[in-house]
């Protein structure tokens, strides 16, 4: 007796399977070939360099190590103080450092002054900005910039962005660093306490708002915040190359309460950037570059600065290109 003949549904799926199945084979081959290895979920160690104690960097550092761990799980980060901007540039470049936070002027400065690995920097997002704060005594008779003649005024440490900012706008009041004032090197961590003790005049620092370590010392000291005058602002626009990332901005009357009474102050602001170099993994850049922009929320309700990170403007990287892992996220990113 003859053999039942095969359903012709049965007969017709078995090329479709075998078609689909070939497909997907040749599609995992296609993706093997152009995709690098380890270019899937990224693992491995970072060394993040951060800031001064008690700084804005130190403490966004924490929180972003924190995030790290959470998101990329095969990830651990090493977070390392430092001075600022300027030390954390030359850490990136020497190897020391894998990622780290720099002032868009800090990085230009860099640049210009083609120090060594400049031309392997590269950004990843744009973060917040720092504000200039020139911090005096309640009690003092400076009301602007260019009454710091002959005083002890705190200018940031050698490698930090606040000492580069600082020179410049006391050159923008006419005032040279080295022979008019009497510069006395030093960070956000001791400043406070030296002006507490009498053996500061005044102090420049550059930060988001508010700084905890200024707003700490406002609440316990009598301090007050001096504008800068538009002339200074201007003279300090004027010099071009690295202050064009200055922009004029106000400090809000209630981002320091007791050292304000409230009203606003003048001064300005400059973005900072989250750097990295063209030795950075893509992948690994990527999911950096995602965690910084997803954590925002979580981080910004401890760092308020970090609450404006905003998607929308946090490709513009400038005067960095971008890294070719943050390309790939802002890429994905795009609604």
């Amino acid at each position: 007796m003859p053999a039942a003949p095969r359903p012709l549904a049965r007969l017709a799926r078995r090329p479709a399977v075998q078609a689909s199945a070939a497909l997907l084979a040749g599609l995992a081959l296609l993706a093997w070939w152009l995709l690098p290895p380890g270019a899937g979920q990224p693992h491995g160690e970072i060394d993040f360099s951060t800031g001064v104690r008690s700084g804005v960097y130190e403490r966004y550092g924490q929180l972003l190590k924190d995030a790290l761990a959470r998101n990329l799980p095969d990830v651990s980060t090493t977070l390392h103080d430092s001075e600022g901007s300027q030390q954390n540039l030359a850490r990136l470049s020497s190897g020391e450092a894998d990622f780290t936070i720099a002032t868009a002027d800090a990085v230009a400065t860099y640049i210009e002054e083609r120090r060594p690995g400049a031309d392997r920097l590269r950004g990843c997002t744009r973060l917040y900005d720092d504000y200039v704060q020139l911090v005096v005594p309640k009690g003092s008779s400076v009301t602007s910039a260019r009454q710091l003649r002959g005083l002890r005024v705190g200018v940031g440490q050698d490698g930090s962005g606040v000492r580069l900012l600082a020179d410049r706008l006391l050159r923008a009041a006419g005032l040279d660093p080295q022979d008019d004032v009497r510069s006395v090197s030093a960070g956000i961590d001791t400043m406070p306490g030296l002006m507490e003790k009498g053996r500061l005049d005044a102090f420049f620092w550059s930060g988001g708002l508010p700084t905890s370590a200024v707003l700490r010392l406002s609440e316990r000291f009598p301090v007050r915040l001096v504008s800068l005058e538009p002339e200074v602002i201007a003279a300090a626009h004027q010099d071009g190359g690295p202050s064009r990332h200055f922009r004029t901005a106000t400090i809000p009357a209630d981002a320091y309460p007791a050292a304000q009474d409230g009203r606003p102050v003048e001064t300005i602001a400059v973005p900072n950037l989250l750097v990295t170099t063209d030795r950075a993994d893509a992948a690994l850049a990527e999911g950096v570059t995602r965690t910084v922009i997803g954590s925002r929320d979580r981080i910004g309700h401890e760092v308020h600065p970090a609450q404006l990170v905003d998607l929308r403007t946090a490709i513009y990287t400038d005067p960095l290109p971008l890294h070719e892992g943050a390309r790939r996220y802002y890429y994905s990113a795009k609604p």
